[in-house]
């Protein structure tokens, strides 16, 4: 694993996404309200919409356009029109610092 600094912990309000690039992955950066930190892809994969515009609801992120919600553990959708997943980053937080593999992982539905 190869992590790069992200952006600062300070930088993403709780269930406010943010959008940041690593290379050539757009990624959409996540803190709940536990102040655990989740980064997902930023592309909905119903309609190549950016998730980082959308809401922050029960561990998922929805499609402001057309309300796919993605789990920010796994990166499945939990609502039509979505069907297919989007992928998440390992993240890991050290001091102010959130570190993001830009490796996408795609995991199972579970």
């Amino acid at each position: 694993m190869a992590f790069e600094r992200a952006c600062a912990v300070s930088d993403v309000q709780v269930d406010t996404p943010v959008r940041i690039e690593l290379g050539d992955q757009a990624i959409a950066v996540v803190r709940d309200s536990a102040g655990e930190v989740f980064a997902i892809g930023d592309r909905c994969t119903h309609g190549d919409i950016s998730l980082s515009e959308g809401f922050v609801e029960d561990g998922t992120l929805e499609c402001w356009a057309h309300g796919s919600q993605f789990s920010l553990r796994n990166g499945w959708p939990q609502s039509l029109p979505a069907f297919e997943p989007v992928p998440v980053f390992d993240v890991k937080v050290e001091g102010d610092d959130i570190l993001i593999d830009p490796t996408p992982i795609y995991k199972e539905n579970n």
